[in-house]
């Protein structure tokens, strides 16, 4: 039989990144098995549900590069073939209508607390005959789960478990208005498109066994299910703002790489030896839904910052001139020209080793295609606002020497000897250099960087300064 595996978020909000981890999970399963992975949208709680939140699913899937098989199913177009299920399990009297008012609900909420258990509806109209139903409310439809025994789940990751049958109580799969339920519809949806794999997070595992109560009454095969653990803090606690990141769209806006936090999510709760960078390919060779552990992953915001670190440094030059061509047009309103592409080509290779993230890559770039005036940290601005604007009109007369030479090699040498007949070392004066020609108080090695830019632009940077 074909693996069929489904992501199947609920359009009420951003994509989470447990969400699309369990989307990678399912997607990879579906790879490994030479299966297929569907999407379907959950869209049919209409208060919550909006066209943005589904863009913004679709944007994450489509930006993590998870492409899905076939066409996207709305849950919300198959209502009618889900109310046709109801109907027929209550043909078949394994379902029956509740015609219970909100007292009769609320008396046994309040037994219930009492008794110091959790709310469960008692089966009230389990066997009562319609014939004797109020005509005032309009009735529920309520499956009939089975009372005695227990339901047994054989997990892929979370192994045996078992639920004793008085847990589970008679859920409501049609509303009063007609319309089915969650319940209802997941399992119908399933069937119908022949998911084989229901893999999801374990905070679904109760959802699990009540939906098991329809597949045992229609005598439908039910698919092999992966609870996956939920991602927690590094404390240990629910992931949640202070941690990072929580949707998908601020890892994208903070410059992490699509690659890298598929790379970080897949060794959440999945591991293959010590390995810490894994390739995709090798993700869809190597992966198993065995090998995924029962416990709650730690997110590990530095972690995914190493990770990134890693990503970057393998970008090639093409791609990060793309990036930072929207980035610089859509921030600074700066046009990259051929001469900015060229100082990026030759420097490029030295930033990308000391950047965290690709926001930071690029304001660490801004000083080879910035216009004058350049911008200027904070921070770089203290050095330029003491400088010693003589020492610099000499260095300029100096450098001017080897104008038709100008390279890293020479000009440390002319500046050594430059220094010394001032009496001075290069720590004395090399931040306040940085500061004029980058416009920042960390960057690359300034020699290179002066080779680079080449002697008219370095002058042109330096005087800019002296005379401002």
């Amino acid at each position: 039989m074909k693996t069929v595996t489904r992501f199947a978020p609920s359009p009420t909000g951003n994509l989470h990144i447990g969400s699309a981890r369990t989307a990678l999970f399912n997607w990879l399963f579906a790879k490994n098995t030479k299966g297929k992975f569907l999407l379907r949208i959950e869209d049919t709680d209409k208060a919550r549900s909006t066209k943005e939140s589904i863009n913004k699913i679709l944007d994450g899937l489509k930006w993590l590069n998870l492409k899905w098989d076939g066409e996207i199913v709305y849950q919300s177009k198959s209502q009618k073939r889900h109310k046709e299920i109801a109907e027929k399990l209550l043909a078949k009297g394994l379902a029956y209508k509740c015609f219970c008012s909100e007292e009769d609900l609320n008396k046994m909420r309040e037994e219930a607390k009492i008794l110091k258990k959790p709310f469960r509806y008692n089966g009230m109209w389990r066997e009562k005959n319609s014939k004797d139903a109020p005509q005032n409310i309009k009735p529920v439809i309520r499956i009939k789960s089975p009372i005695k025994g227990e339901t047994v789940i054989e997990d892929i990751i979370q192994g045996t478990i078992r639920v004793s049958n008085e847990e589970i109580d008679d859920f409501i799969i049609l509303r009063s208005d007609g319309t089915p339920t969650y319940m209802l519809s997941v399992v119908v949806d399933d069937y119908d498109m022949n998911v084989t794999h229901i893999v999801r997070g374990h905070d679904h595992l109760t959802n699990t066994f009540r939906q098991n109560v329809i597949y045992e009454a229609m005598k439908w095969n039910k698919p092999t299910t992966a609870h996956i653990p939920l991602i927690h803090g590094s404390d240990g606690s629910k992931m949640s703002k202070r941690h990072g990141a929580i949707d998908l769209e601020e890892y994208k806006i903070k410059g992490i790489l699509p690659d890298a936090l598929i790379n970080y999510m897949l060794r959440l709760g999945w591991s293959h030896g010590d390995d810490e960078i894994i390739s995709l390919e090798n993700a869809i060779k190597w992966f198993r839904l065995e090998k995924i552990g029962k416990s709650p992953a730690k997110f590990d915001n530095e972690k995914l910052i190493s990770v990134n670190s890693h990503y970057i440094k393998e970008l090639n030059n093409d791609e990060i001139i793309k990036f930072l061509k929207s980035y610089y047009a859509s921030k600074y309103k700066i046009k990259i020209d051929e001469i900015s592409i060229k100082r990026l080509n030759l420097g490029l290779n030295d930033i990308k080793s000391r950047s965290r993230d690709m926001n930071q890559l690029a304001e660490m770039s801004l000083f080879y295609c910035s216009k004058f005036p350049l911008s200027t940290s904070r921070k770089a601005q203290k050095y330029i606002n003491k400088v010693d604007k003589t020492i610099f009109k000499d260095l300029i007369v100096v450098l001017e020497n080897i104008e038709n030479d100008f390279k890293k090699q020479k000009i440390e040498e002319i500046m050594s000897k430059f220094l010394t007949e001032k009496g001075l070392k290069l720590s004395d004066i090399i931040q306040y250099i940085r500061a004029m020609i980058t416009g920042l108080d960390v960057s690359p090695r300034i020699y290179d960087i002066m080779e680079i830019l080449g002697f008219k632009e370095i002058k042109k940077r330096i005087k800019n300064f002296i005379n401002g």
